[in-house]
């Protein structure tokens, strides 16, 4: 019987021992949270053992509903008992059909302002399709990115990435990609105050595409999220946001927006660009766009879709299984106006991470949106560097993760040094459940005080 499993009885180091000798070194989850999961509810998780974790990670943002929820079970059943193909390249269906209006309304304020490009299956694949498309839509080549984002692991997302590590060993990625620093509420790249950072922010950006003797020629594009996820819940000032939009238009440089953590109502809006009230010229879309199943689409103004047919494609673009649950998963987001609630939970949950702050002087600064939200631990022992914060802690970050997860609570690291917790948990968790979560995160803190 193929569901024989589930009837097997052992523990968690069994099955991490077992993943080590079947799979490659590069898996990184099993390291920091070392359990083999059984079932999965809604915020909840039950290991093999029968211990219970509240998961404030939700498949990096992938599970926008939870674990199961039955609106995503139910159109599984749905589909299975349709006979619809669940493959068809990118031959249309009629949930094809319902998924891409949904999709089509949600992006800009007229429906004709954009369409869809149905990528691979992952963030990455999406990412790609827009650095291919820029340079043809272009003519140029070169890349503009920023220091902590994080666009993916294939080639050319890896070469658009800030993160150091997977690039080491890596020789030629795609070129020429240049890195401009990003702004950081709390650490300044340029050792400025935070009042006096955004200002220098936006005059190095547009200085650095006009200037003449720059070394640079004009990008095909600039690529960004409006809060840098793995770079450690950063999010981009409003007005440096509305300049970066101001000055890529000025220059007929387009503007991609990475919306493949933030999408979706994650931020207490559809999109996290909304809140700069930003028109981007391509808009790269996955996580919860598949309602926990694998899909990735681009969305393009019609003016730059210069493909040919065929120009760019992928084999599992044609993902019905993943559009019944993306479709089932945001009509529930848009019947239970979960932005609105997820902008009010959210700030209810910052407010109290805030409070923990007064108390805890390893809590360094607490940032982000909505159910997207960051906590940098610092060592207040050392001497304030010049932009006034404090230096990271990376081991006591490390530390409070293993201590929560001990203790029922799943959160990942993020930002330089893996120093900043993160917080993920479904959109539709409840105040009681993020109240379990501020009380295990108070024991852990208290731990490592």
């Amino acid at each position: 019987m193929y569901m024989s499993f589930l009837d097997e009885k052992t523990d968690n180091e069994c099955y991490l021992h077992r993943q080590a000798n079947f799979e490659s070194k590069v898996r990184s989850y099993p390291r920091k949270l070392p359990f083999a999961i059984q079932s999965a509810t809604g915020a909840w998780i039950t290991d093999v053992e029968e211990n219970r974790y509240i998961d404030c990670l939700s498949g990096a943002g992938t599970l926008a509903l939870g674990h199961n929820h039955p609106v995503v079970t139910e159109s599984i059943k749905q589909l299975l008992d349709s006979n619809l193909p669940m493959h068809t390249l990118d031959i249309t269906t009629p949930l094809k059909d319902k998924f891409s209006e949904f999709l089509y309304t949600l992006l800009g304020t007229s429906s004709d302002e954009y369409c869809l490009q149905f990528c691979g299956p992952t963030g990455a694949d999406a990412v790609e399709a827009a650095l291919k498309l820029a340079k043809q839509v272009t003519g140029r080549s070169g890349i503009v990115s920023f220091s902590g984002g994080y666009h993916g692991m294939t080639h050319g997302a890896l070469a658009v990435t800030g993160n150091l590590a997977p690039k080491q060993g890596i020789e030629g990625l795609m070129s020429p990609v240049q890195f401009l620093p990003y702004p950081n509420a709390y650490r300044c790249a340029f050792g400025l105050s935070n009042e006096q950072s955004v200002s220098a922010h936006i005059t190095y950006f547009e200085n650095f595409l006009k200037d003449v003797e720059s070394g640079v020629v004009k990008p095909a594009a600039v690529i960004l999220e409006v809060i840098q996820g793995e770079g450690g819940v950063n999010p981009a000032p409003i007005e440096w946001l509305k300049q970066v939009r101001r000055v890529t238009k000025e220059l007929d440089i387009l503007l991609i927006i990475d919306e493949v953590q933030t999408g979706f109502c994650r931020t207490g809006r559809w999109f996290a660009y909304q809140y700069a009230d930003i028109d981007p010229d391509m808009i790269v879309m996955s996580k919860a766009i598949g309602g926990g199943l694998p899909m990735a689409v681009l969305g393009i103004k019609k003016q730059y879709d210069a493909w040919q047919a065929g120009n760019h494609s992928g084999t599992f673009r044609g993902n019905q299984l993943a559009m019944a649950t993306g479709l089932a998963t945001l009509e529930y987001l848009k019947e239970n106006d979960m932005a609105a609630y997820v902008a009010e939970i959210g700030a209810w949950f910052m407010s109290e991470l805030k409070s923990l702050q007064q108390r805890y002087p390893r809590i360094g600064h607490i940032r982000g949106r909505g159910l997207m939200i960051g906590m940098e631990i610092i060592d207040p022992s050392l001497p304030k560097q010049t932009d006034g914060s404090y230096p990271a802690d990376s081991v006591v970050a490390a530390n409070i993760q293993q201590d929560c997860f001990k203790r029922g609570l799943v959160i990942e690291k993020g930002g330089r040094g893996g120093t900043v917790l993160r917080f993920l948990p479904p959109l539709n968790v409840t105040k009681e459940e993020l109240q379990q979560v501020l009380e295990k995160l108070d024991s852990a803190l208290q731990a490592n005080q």
